[in-house]
């Protein structure tokens, strides 16, 4: 029962943490294609790739801790489904490049974010 408290704790954390970076990269930038998103998504991306080494090998957290900030804070805070949805909406406003260049940037580069968080972990 505690780890869902732990969870719960880090998903509120990760949902406000997430809404308030969303929020002010869209006022900042425009809402013409979804910069805030994308922006949580590789920045949540680097951020699980750094924690899930950094925790196992450098700095060893407990399975409550990793609940909380992996399970907890990191999927509540990066937005694959709001990538997901969209990228939906931009097709159906016919976006075409838009919708495919949120794709491809979101998992492109948050693919290569996560190794390079990965391997800093490694380094420390």
């Amino acid at each position: 029962m505690q780890k869902f408290l732990y969870l719960a704790i880090g998903g509120v954390a990760g949902t406000f943490a997430r809404y308030l970076l969303t929020g002010a990269l869209s006022l900042r930038a425009g809402t013409f294609f979804p910069w805030g998103t994308v922006a949580v998504n590789l920045c949540g991306c680097f951020l699980i790739g750094f924690l899930d080494v950094f925790l196992q090998k450098k700095f060893f957290l407990g399975p409550n801790g990793r609940v909380l900030l992996l399970s907890g804070f990191c999927a509540a805070f990066t937005t694959f489904s709001t990538l997901l949805l969209e990228s939906s909406n931009l097709l159906k406003s016919h976006s075409y490049f838009y919708a495919f260049g949120n794709i491809a940037l979101s998992l492109g580069a948050g693919f290569v974010l996560l190794r390079i968080g990965a391997g800093l972990a490694e380094l420390l």
